[in-house]
């Protein structure tokens, strides 16, 4: 066994193993944003969107296990296996702030509003950057650096949408609904937040690389 696993780290296997994990990963946030955003759009109530994200959410928490298995064994990574962690960690954090986004929907009978749509739809493109950031990393490092500046740019525009989307909120009297309608916005700058997190971990990651 010991033989096998220092042949697939000189042959490269175990970099592609991990790196191809870290992408299905990403696969499974995109799925997330996708779901958020049919519940947005009204083609899925908050309660079924909920229950749907039980098994995207279980399947990318699975694959980040298969992740942390191969850089627990691997002797070689593709970049830093800090920053590998660290990234796939970051992917997480977005799922798992989508997945809380449609649960206090559910939980709040809030009305999705589909001014939102444009917001996951930055989320989404930054997600898929990631993707091919992830792709490149064997054969072409130079261009993950350029990549990631985008998915920074992705991040921040999440961030200046949730801002617009507050100040047109307090310019509306107090209300149960504004109050539940800023609790979600929240978790929408989170999920932008963490988005931006993915970008610095590969940054970092790139850098040292470059050393």
């Amino acid at each position: 066994m010991r033989i096998r696993r220092l042949y697939d780290d000189l042959t490269g296997r175990t970099h592609h193993r991990a790196l191809d994990a870290l992408h299905s990963q990403l696969g499974m946030a995109i799925d997330g944003v996708s779901l958020t955003a049919r519940m947005t759009r009204g083609e899925l109530s908050p309660a079924d969107a909920r229950a749907e994200m039980v098994d995207v959410e279980h399947a990318g928490d699975s694959l980040r296990a298969v992740l942390v298995g191969e850089l627990s064994t691997a002797l070689t990574t593709p970049i830093d296996r800090e920053d590998l962690y660290r990234l796939s960690r970051s992917v997480d954090d977005v799922l798992d702030n989508l997945r809380d986004l449609v649960r206090e929907t559910d939980l709040y009978r809030a009305d999705p509003e589909v001014e939102d749509l444009e917001i996951l739809a930055a989320v989404a493109e930054g997600l898929a950057l990631l993707q091919t950031a992830v792709a490149s990393l064997p054969r072409r490092p130079a261009e993950v650096t350029v990549t990631t500046l985008a998915v920074r740019k992705c991040a921040g525009r999440v961030r200046q949408l949730y801002q617009s989307a507050v100040a047109s909120l307090f310019e509306q009297d107090v209300s149960t609904d504004l109050l539940k309608r800023r609790e979600l916005l929240r978790r929408l700058d989170v999920v932008g937040l963490r988005l931006g997190e993915c970008a610095d971990a590969l940054s970092d990651a790139m850098l040292k690389r470059s050393h």
